[in-house]
């Protein structure tokens, strides 16, 4: 009985520590110090545990929910940016009062949504955890509700998600209607069947389905609602929504992509290119002009978005198992990057704009040291994870053929190195005209911050053992 189950056990461990968080705020007085938070630590323990018990297992639950090893780690990345959020969340959570039970509570009911979106191999229980996982975020972009610019981020992200929504359900409408069926599988042997003649109707539920992703991937055109959603939010949700949405979306991404539409890449792949290098470019170009750090990092979001688009077209062995390894890389830097932001706002300035981290070495050396290794992460500097991820991404394309692909990735990627450099320099070589006045790093943002800064060192110096389990693990959905 357990093992028809088994399959869903990381996501329900997360829903209950969701349903209890929800619960203990509802019991809670008024003024009560409960720790809620740790209450997500436990679920996600729950799911890293089980996730290591399913691996190699390839369990399936109700048909529709797939334990292979592919959504077992993407589901081990998301594990890994729950923890990290929950640990960044918790100054920001007590500096603006904000209700922990309801916080906490949405954060890891989208968590489950990401984890069922990852292992989902239907299209419509994919459109049901993207629902469930948009919402949540919804809601967490406006949380501050008064604030005008989360109201104003959350309304936008509100309005073109369901907007993105219905192009992604009309997408599902049209497959059923050819195949007859929303399971993967399904559509992938009737796609083969078909393959040498594509028909209009094929081309047409491709694209709209293809619109639905780019939107929750932040690919150009579909960027719009990102610059806002992320300057609105506080750090911590704009940490959680630029990685866990983006590594939930890309795995039904590939899924969707490189398994049941595989026998139409001739067909999509030419459209995909070009978003791919769209997105590289206007992610880099914008970034430059910004002033604000949340908004730079948005642009970078948007780009590293790009050289994902990148791996999933070249759609050869590198290819597939860098898009698994950047996704990690992604995460762990840019969460740890929104962590040092949050950590450096105060009640009554946010402290997100370039000249605010001016003398920041001299004021906050940890955390100047910190967001460094970050930023040159992010940047693709070695020896650091974001070098190796976007090495392997080029050289996945220039395998696959696509020249001019790598050839303006690796361009833009040297652009960005400006609005990064741009925050070092400030840091390092500016003095500060008034020194920023910080509370002590809270312990569980600190020994975050600390183990964001390892893995980021770590996957720049010894990334084949996790490069070879990338390899392996998405090997697994074809």
């Amino acid at each position: 009985m357990f093992s028809a189950f088994s399959a869903v056990v990381p996501m329900a461990c997360v829903t209950a520590a969701a349903i209890a968080a929800m619960t203990a705020e509802a019991f809670r007085s008024p003024g009560e110090q409960m720790p809620i938070g740790p209450l997500g630590y436990i679920g996600l323990l729950g799911a890293a545990i089980s996730t290591c018990l399913l691996w190699d297992r390839n369990a399936v639950s109700f048909g529709v929910v797939v334990a292979d090893n592919f959504s077992l780690f993407v589901t081990g990345v998301l594990i890994i940016v729950g923890v990290l959020s929950l640990a960044f969340s918790a100054p920001t959570v007590e500096r603006e009062q904000l209700p922990a039970g309801e916080y906490y509570a949405l954060m890891l009911f989208s968590l489950a949504g990401m984890i069922l979106m990852a292992m989902a191999s239907d299209l419509l229980v994919i459109f049901l955890a993207l629902e469930v996982l948009s919402l949540g975020v919804y809601v967490l972009t406006g949380i501050r509700r008064d604030s005008p610019a989360a109201t104003e981020a959350a309304f936008k992200y509100f309005l073109l998600g369901a907007f993105s929504s219905a192009f992604f359900l009309y997408g599902i409408a049209f497959t059923y209607g050819m195949t007859g069926s929303t399971r993967l599988d399904r559509i992938g042997s009737l796609m083969a069947a078909q393959s040498m003649a594509p028909t209009p109707m094929q081309l047409l539920a491709v694209g709209l389905l293809l619109v639905g992703f780019a939107f929750k991937v932040s690919a150009v055109p579909f960027h719009m609602w990102t610059p806002d959603a992320y300057e609105g939010a506080p750090p911590a949700v704009t940490g959680f929504m630029s990685t866990g949405v983006k590594a939930a979306a890309f795995a039904a991404f590939v899924r969707v992509f490189l398994s049941a539409f595989e026998p139409l890449q001739s067909d999509w792949s030419p459209v995909l290119w070009a978003v791919a290098a769209a997105t590289m470019i206007v992610g880099t170009v914008v970034g430059v002009v910004q002033s604000s750090v949340k908004r730079m990092l948005a642009y970078s979001s948007i780009a590293h978005g790009g050289y994902l688009l990148v791996a999933l077209v070249s759609a050869n062995d590198v290819g597939k198992g860098a898009i698994l390894f950047y996704l990690l890389t992604y995460a762990v830097t840019n969460l740890g990057a929104f962590g040092v932001i949050g950590l450096l706002e105060t009640g009554d300035r946010p402290n997100d704009q370039v000249r605010d981290y001016a003398g920041l070495w001299n004021d906050h050396p940890r955390l100047a040291i910190a967001m460094t290794l970050f930023l040159l992460s992010l940047g693709g500097f070695p020896p650091l994870g974001g070098f190796i991820a976007k090495w392997y991404v080029f050289t996945a394309a220039m395998q696959a053929g696509y020249t001019w692909l790598a050839i303006i990735g690796v361009l833009t990627s040297v652009v960005s190195v400006f609005f990064y450099l741009r925050i070092i320099v400030m840091m390092y070589m500016t003095p500060s005209m008034s020194p920023l006045q910080l509370p002590p790093v809270p312990k569980a943002a600190a020994i975050g911050l600390v183990a964001s800064v390892a893995l980021v060192v770590y996957l720049g110096i010894l990334p084949s053992r996790v490069l070879d389990w990338a390899v392996a693990s998405i090997g697994t959905i074809f």
